[in-house]
């Protein structure tokens, strides 16, 4: 059986954009995606993901609804970071195929009907793979090293040197929207439900205004956040070097007192003994700590606290949930209907 054409002028568009005090930006992004979807001639949707931006983004946001309504909102209830606002957005978008960018135009939008048109091809996840990035030299080696260093230790393929920025079919959306990890690396989840995926070349620009919210120490956290959400082999190298070090101090502890026994020799050396010592503290709090992330990993999972909390609606119908009755001013918590899905609390005044 022939699968149906695909075709971005008959399809609904979603558009998730996650906002963290980028009012610098807004109004240049808002501009550029109506130019880039009205010449597409489709019907989209933009849901700004307000990630408790404390500056008045948040405030343009509403205006930007008020101005056009296929602007819409979603309100999250404090900061909880760049990857839980993309999964909110995700779980909110109700367009045939979705598309995820970042609010600071270092992305274009003019790159999205090349994405779309690989969509319509028959691809089911298309995602930028950026050819040249405008950043500092020490960053974009990092992020190369990274996406490497992920790349080695995953047990599924993981696109180089490719971000959130991407396009997604509403068959692949479906399937992630049901996997339930609460700390989401979704670049890793996309890749790991499979489907059929292709990378598109684009080169990346500098940020227009405002500063970066990923500084070293969040970069640090995404990294490790996404090795370990998608390796065990931290683990295992860990086990295997103990193993041996554990053999490599047996032989020459034998050596020792073989010297010792045999040859009536003399075993001196305080200072090479004492560097040996701190050597392998320092590993075994090394190995400690990897292992303690791990087993945190696992404590945020078990705890099962939803990933976002929204505060509020703009043009959005909440999804099919089981709540309990509250009053119109109050957040009411609610469980997403189906196995696995994320909890998110909802404001019952929301429109």
């Amino acid at each position: 059986m022939t699968a149906p054409t695909r075709s971005v002028s008959r399809s609904h568009i979603s558009i998730v954009v996650p906002v963290y005090n980028e009012e610098a930006v807004l109004p240049e992004l808002c501009k550029r995606l109506q130019a880039t979807f009205e010449s597409l001639s489709g019907d989209f949707e933009v849901i700004f993901v307000d990630d408790g931006s404390s500056d008045n983004s948040a405030a343009m946001i509403e205006q930007m609804h008020e101005d056009d309504p296929r602007f819409c909102a979603i309100h999250l209830s404090r900061n909880f970071g760049h990857q839980a606002a993309v999964t909110a957005g995700l779980e909110f978008a109700r367009g045939d195929v979705t598309c995820v960018i970042d609010a600071d135009l270092q992305d274009p939008p003019e790159v999205l009907p090349t994405l779309l048109q690989e969509w319509e091809n028959g691809s089911d996840v298309v995602y930028g793979v950026r050819r040249n990035r405008k950043e500092s030299r020490l960053k974009v080696q990092l992020y190369r090293f990274f996406y490497r260093l992920l790349s080695s230790l995953s047990a599924i393929p993981m696109p180089l040197d490719s971000g959130d920025f991407c396009v997604i079919s509403r068959e692949v959306l479906d399937e992630l929207n049901r996997l339930p990890e609460k700390e989401r690396f979704v670049r890793g989840l996309r890749a790991w439900v499979g489907f059929r995926q292709v990378g598109v070349a684009y080169d990346r620009d500098s940020r227009r205004a405002g500063e970066s919210k990923y500084g070293f120490l969040a970069l640090v956290r995404l990294a490790v956040n996404g090795i370990v959400s998608f390796s065990d082999k931290p683990l295992i190298y860990v086990m295997l070097f103990g193993g041996v070090i554990s053999a490599f101090s047996f032989l020459y502890g034998s050596t020792l007192v073989v010297y010792r026994v045999l040859f009536g020799g003399v075993i001196t050396g305080y200072a090479s003994m004492m560097g040996g010592l701190l050597f392998l503290s320092g590993v075994q709090l090394l190995s400690l700590g990897l292992v303690g992330i791990y087993i945190s990993k696992i404590f945020q999972e078990v705890k099962a606290r939803p990933t976002y909390v929204v505060g509020s609606l703009r043009g959005l119908k909440r999804p099919a949930v089981e709540a309990s009755p509250t009053s119109s001013d109050a957040l009411s918590s609610a469980t997403r209907s189906g196995e696995g899905e994320h909890r998110i609390r909802l404001n019952t005044h929301d429109t």
